[in-house]
């Protein structure tokens, strides 16, 4: 339970970042711009990092590329749920004129519903994780090169 708790806080923090930027931007009716949403792979990036390097400060010695990976993807997985949970109440419930502006970006030539919308950012999520977290495992997995060792 110990090994999961750090990945979980911090992905219950980034979570907690990407709604607060999603909701700034609406503040000033920007989140109908697909282009922001770049800044959320920075900002999975950021606390898959955190928590990576957390865990390696707290494990030290039985730190492994497996622990890390682990650490990596459960803290992203927490994040995109959360936020593709708060997305769907969002664009159902707080907004409903949201799927309608989003979709005038792309010149409102799709036939889309909030469904595909919300699978489409769970994935988008899902495979920002996977690669984030294996660019940060490069940072801070063990080397085998002999003379680190030494």
């Amino acid at each position: 339970m110990k090994t999961l708790s750090l990945p979980v806080r911090f992905g219950l923090v980034t979570s907690a970042v990407l709604i607060a930027y999603f909701l700034i931007l609406s503040l000033f009716n920007k989140h109908i711009n697909p282009a922001f949403s770049f800044f959320n792979a920075l900002i999975t990036g950021f606390g898959v990092y955190e928590a990576v390097r957390l865990s390696k400060f707290q494990l030290s010695d039985s730190f492994s590329y497996g622990e890390g990976f682990k650490t990596g993807m459960i803290t992203g997985f927490v994040a995109t749920l959360l936020f593709t949970a708060f997305f769907l109440f969002y664009s159902t419930e707080v907004n409903t004129e949201f799927l309608p502006e989003l979709m005038q970006t792309f010149n409102g030539k799709f036939k889309v519903d909030i469904g595909m919308v919300t699978f489409v950012v769970a994935v988008m999520g899902l495979a920002t994780t996977v690669v984030a977290t294996l660019a940060v495992m490069q940072l801070f997995k063990n080397s085998r090169n002999i003379s680190q060792n030494k």
